[in-house]
């Protein structure tokens, strides 16, 4: 539909809201709902506001990383464990910048300048434990990799390969694992987002869905709201998002796009068109079907 015919309205404010308030919102009455485990809105707001979030700790794969590094010779002679390789606690990390590798500026009447902080280069941790090595890497080092270079780092640690694989497919190869979170697109973050989805479709870690009930993600049945996630993407972007979105569906969930992009409806299994103008002349089903 046009802009203003209702479309982000009825997906967000009243299919979104209807599903997480357990009843109807906004529209008479809701059905199919026991079909559904959990709702999520998948926007294009940042991952992270600090610059001590990245893409390695929102996934959730920085964890077993971690421990990784822990299981080093270097790390058990000194009897450390994974948290002394995390960037967000004292210990390990760089005292001078607290693990975010770069130092901010006051310029009087310019913008802040943010460099590299002199005492660890730039690598988030003290050099006591840069020491311990894995393969010939050091934690900051792995940091600074992109997921490009991880993706064959890690081939032989499933889980972790698994995600960085991810990111590759939806065109985030060139991202550093350690980047920082505010630095990263809209685009980006929602690609991110997505992924972080995605790796959980193949586990059984536990989620609190509706009403907080405990279930595992292998049978949880999603539903997924985009409001308009292409927006500001090239071309061959979209076509990695589009791949993103049918894994999810082939993993039984349901995936609800608010989009202008025709290449983008034509994916779609079942198209809702409102209008027929905007604003007060909007609101109304003009036709509902497939595409063809």
């Amino acid at each position: 539909g046009v802009s203003g015919s209702g479309k982000s309205t009825l997906a967000r404010d009243v299919l979104h809201d209807s599903l997480k308030a357990g009843g109807p919102v906004g529209c008479r009455t809701l059905k199919g709902r026991r079909l559904l485990e959990r709702v999520l809105e998948v926007d294009q707001a940042p991952i992270g506001k600090t610059p001590r979030s990245c893409p390695a700790t929102y996934v959730g794969f920085w964890d077993a990383i971690r421990r990784l590094f822990a299981d080093t010779s270097e790390a058990r002679i000194r009897g450390w464990g994974p948290s002394r390789f995390s960037f967000n606690t004292k210990g390990g990390r760089c005292d001078v910048c607290e693990g975010q590798g770069l130092k901010k500026i006051e310029m009087s009447f310019l913008p802040d300048v943010k460099v590299a902080c002199e005492a660890c280069n730039g690598l988030r941790f003290n050099g006591e434990t840069l020491g311990a090595q894995l393969r010939g890497k050091s934690v900051g080092d792995v940091l600074a990799m992109s997921v490009d270079e991880a993706v064959e780092f890690f081939a032989a640690h499933p889980r972790i390969h698994h995600a960085l694989r991810l990111l590759q497919d939806v065109g985030l190869g060139y991202l550093t694992l350690g980047q920082q979170s505010p630095t990263l697109s809209g685009g980006e973050a929602q690609r991110i987002k997505l992924v972080t989805e995605l790796s959980r479709v193949r586990s059984d870690l536990p989620i609190s869905g509706f009403g907080n009930r405990e279930m595992s993600f292998k049978g949880a049945k999603t539903l997924y709201v985009l409001d308009e996630p292409t927006v500001g993407l090239h071309m061959a972007d979209v076509e990695k998002l589009l791949r993103v979105l049918h894994r999810l569906v082939d993993a039984g969930n349901t995936v609800v796009v608010v989009e202008h992009n025709l290449d983008v409806i034509a994916e779609a299994d079942w198209l809702i068109d409102l209008g027929p103008e905007g604003g007060d002349a909007g609101g109304k089903v003009v036709y509902q079907g497939p595409a063809e």
